[in-house]
């Protein structure tokens, strides 16, 4: 019986993904990723944003058709727009022929067995029960990195965000169980892992009474064979001096940090319920950055949230410029059900999102190539991704670089090297977001 997996959304879904790929080949399913020989389809949601909304549901729509044909004999929507939009995925997609909510992804071998018998139910389960792990993974990002991901759920309750709502309150994973995952996913070829959650920063205080992500990294640095810890998702209100002098002495954790702040107006901020002030954020920024000089700083913005009005827009513009973050993204608001800012009176017109998105992604890509010229004579350790065909060059990450939204760096080279290894390049050129280098042996750092 062979199951073809659809993973869509964020790595925090895609590390579900990987638990139930790995009770599937536990349970001897054959894994595919050719459609035409698929018997099982199995489509993991995501419905952070309207636009991940209708990729979801377009990729549903698409995999109908394959079961209608009766070349797919059944069809399962998992995640979290299955969580979220059950009966309307039933009514509307008829011949999607089970539902497996955010928590109950532990029952994705039922699932398919009731599917193929014609028996379906939904498996909706309490959001807030405990999370799924202690579960053999199949990792899929091709081994030499992980995603770790080290708690479940959210209780910030921003305004506009719908993830409490489907995937439960924050709970944390044991650290006994996650330092066991990481030397199982260590043991098998993994050189970097990246910690995620909705919120890194708060892991633990559930279950120890509080914030114990330095512990976690440093029980995570003392296994052997892993060389990379990156952590992505700390909300800034939440970097205490513990986990800032943690990054410093621990040599094993990149000097990297993703921290979405979405906005620097005050009045825009309150409204979307975040807990920081313009004055906070720069704050942060500016301790981070005396603290540890080479800290490569990753946000995220929103913009066109209602009431964000034209000042609005230029304070963040002018937040932007004066604080240059290393890697930035931005997003158009996107008004989800069940929210408060959905209600809000003041909606602002699709075209205006999109105009200011696209200044404040102008002004970024500035200070983004300006930050790759710099970079140019710099000496750095990366890890190779993998070869560019046809051409004596390889793909690789540099700490700065978390994969599939950061930059990569090109390496120049007649040496044979292997997606894993890590090598000492030194900087020749920049070309937009990328850097180019050589292979600088007489560096070891």
């Amino acid at each position: 019986m062979k199951v073809l997996f659809i993973s869509l959304g964020c790595d925090k879904n895609l590390v579900d993904t990987e638990i139930m790929l790995g009770m599937l080949v536990q349970k001897g399913y054959t894994i595919t990723d050719d459609e035409t020989e698929a018997d099982v389809v199995i489509v993991n949601t995501c419905c952070f944003i309207n636009d991940a909304k209708q990729e979801s549901i377009n990729t549903l729509l698409e995999m109908a058709e394959l079961r209608k044909s009766g070349s797919v004999k059944a069809l399962i929507a998992a995640g979290c727009l299955a969580q979220r939009y059950s009966d309307e995925i039933q009514t509307e997609i008829p011949e999607v022929d089970i539902i497996v909510g955010t928590t109950a992804i532990d029952q994705i071998t039922d699932a398919i067995a009731e599917a193929l018998s014609g028996n379906g139910k939904k498996h909706i389960e309490d959001i807030n029960k405990k999370p799924v792990y202690d579960k053999k993974r199949i990792v899929t990002t091709g081994g030499h990195f992980a995603y770790l991901k080290i708690a479940e759920g959210c209780d910030k309750h921003c305004s506009y965000c719908i993830i409490p709502k489907v995937r439960g309150n924050y709970r944390s994973i044991p650290m006994d169980s996650l330092i066991a995952e990481a030397r199982e996913l260590v043991a098998f070829g993994a050189k970097e892992l990246i910690l995620v959650a909705q919120e890194t920063t708060l892991y633990g205080v559930d279950l120890y009474g509080k914030k114990s992500l330095p512990e976690l990294l440093h029980r995570l640095c003392e296994i052997e064979g892993l060389f990379w810890i990156r952590i992505l998702y700390c909300y800034p209100e939440e970097i205490t001096q513990e986990l800032i002098d943690t990054i410093k002495t621990e040599s094993k954790i990149c000097h990297y940090l993703d921290i979405p702040i979405q906005h620097a107006s005050d009045k825009i901020l309150k409204r979307m319920g975040r807990r920081t002030t313009r004055q906070e954020l720069e704050e942060i920024v500016s301790k981070l950055r005396a603290e540890i000089s080479d800290i490569c700083l990753r946000t995220t913005l929103i913009t066109g949230f209602p009431g964000e009005t034209a000042e609005d827009h230029e304070s963040l513009m002018e937040f932007i410029d004066a604080l240059e973050f290393d890697r930035l993204g931005v997003f158009t608001y996107s008004p989800e059900e069940n929210t408060p800012a959905a209600l809000f009176a003041d909606q602002i017109e699709e075209e205006i999102k999109l105009e200011r998105q696209a200044d404040l992604m102008e002004l970024q890509q500035e200070i983004a190539f300006e930050k790759a010229q710099d970079m140019v004579g710099a000496r750095l350790i990366v890890m190779v991704e993998g070869k560019v065909p046809d051409e004596n060059a390889y793909v690789a990450r540099s700490y700065k670089d978390a994969p599939n939204v950061d930059g990569y760096v090109f390496i120049q080279t007649s040496e044979e090297l292997m997606t894993g290894d890590f090598v000492p390049v030194k900087i020749t050129g920049s070309y937009e977001y990328d850097l180019i280098g050589e292979i600088d042996n007489e560096f070891t750092k």
